[in-house]
């Protein structure tokens, strides 16, 4: 989930100008639509994935993909394709959804899931049949359908409407075993385990399969979401970005210590604001800068070895969204295959984000006294 949002937020810095005039602001790459602002409804035919960012976040059209939604309040009315990630404070998925639904908010509802459904917040409404299973943790849970497979649940008031039932197992994490009454018509008591609360932790990750085509879904999904970015980024400041990555290619070094020297200054005020008490308040906002900072440093160090390799085998500088896209791409999947390399992989990882992390630095506040480093 956290990907996604992190993508999100990106996706808004590229595109701020726009948005913060409150104006919609989207992006086409092939098939895929990426939009932000601070009202955004996608009611475009054709969309295979879809990704969104604003105030009120509207997908009122059906998608053939998957869709990756974050706002305040999120309403999704069009069937999705594929799978499903919602993040707000009021979040409505009433649209069917063919894959597995991963949605997280204060209100939530969540209707048709062809898929397995994992739920958090504080109301939650399930009111659509869910094929697959469901992980739900709230404050108040409602459930108003019929659930095929197993349901794992850990609430402190649960309410089933008319109408409510579970064919597979229920199992209730409770800090009182018992204390959850769950009518016989809904599920056979012999169907149902209770839990203590303490074990809710190891149920989440028991839930998650490991998987060959998970582990390569996952990998390539990583690559594809850092290239879409770097190319999204491109689309939109070109010339900014060709200067980015020349600051690693032409002085790697300079960019590298400038990119030290600004991670560290960011996480170093973290400590500061946190011995001064007051400061107490602000300290979560300079952590998230520092990993802002380091993500986005990793996008512009991954297109700029994309765009280093090509030069190496005596490929024109990129001038065109193609050529840029290309880059993106091929960067992207070198940096994610060197990073499975053990202890070295991590530390080109690092490396990557720092250099990117030291050419925005340098963008942004210009350095005279690293000039000839």
């Amino acid at each position: 989930m956290y990907r996604y949002l992190l993508s999100a937020i990106i996706l808004i810095m590229a595109i701020h100008p726009l948005a913060a005039e409150d104006k919609e602001a989207y992006y086409d790459f092939e098939k895929d639509r990426f939009m932000a602002g601070a009202t955004v409804v996608q009611d475009a035919e054709g969309v295979d994935d879809l990704f969104m960012a604003g105030e009120t976040v509207r997908s009122q059209s059906d998608i053939t993909g998957s869709a990756h939604l974050v706002g305040r309040k999120i309403i999704s009315t069009g069937v999705i394709g594929k799978n499903a990630y919602l993040a707000g404070m009021d979040v409505s998925l009433d649209g069917k959804v063919a894959g597995d639904a991963t949605v997280s908010g204060y209100n939530v509802k969540v209707g048709d899931v062809a898929g397995d459904l994992r739920i958090s917040g504080a109301n939650l409404t399930i009111s659509g049949p869910v094929s697959g299973y469901v992980l739900a943790a709230g404050d108040e849970v409602r459930f108003e359908s019929l659930i095929q497979g197993d349901v794992s649940l850990t609430a402190r008031d649960v309410e089933f409407a008319n109408g409510a039932r579970i064919a597979g197992k229920l199992t209730i994490y409770e800090e009182q075993k018992g204390a959850l009454n769950v009518p016989s018509e809904v599920i056979a008591e012999d169907r149902i385990e209770r839990r203590e609360i303490a074990e809710w932790s190891d149920a989440a990750k028991e839930s998650r399969i490991w998987s060959w085509r998970r582990a390569l879904t996952s990998f390539f999904t990583g690559v594809l979401l850092i290239a879409g970015i770097a190319a999204l980024i491109a689309a939109f400041v070109p010339t900014k970005l060709a200067e980015l990555r020349r600051n690693i290619l032409d002085q790697p070094s300079r960019s590298l210590i400038v990119g030290f020297l600004t991670l560290s200054a960011v996480i170093g005020s973290t400590i500061v604001l946190m011995m001064t008490g007051i400061g107490l308040l602000i300290a979560p906002a300079t952590l998230i800068l520092a990993l802002l900072s380091a993500f986005a440093g990793y996008v512009v160090g991954a297109y700029a070895v994309g765009v280093g390799l090509l030069l190496l085998i005596k490929r024109p500088e990129p001038d065109s969204f193609v050529t840029r896209a290309l880059a993106a791409g091929i960067g992207a999947l070198v940096v994610a295959v060197i990073a499975l390399i053990p202890l070295l992989g991590w530390l080109f990882v690092m490396m990557v984000a720092l250099a990117g992390a030291g050419s925005i630095g340098i963008w942004l506040f210009r350095p005279k006294f690293f000039a000839h480093v």
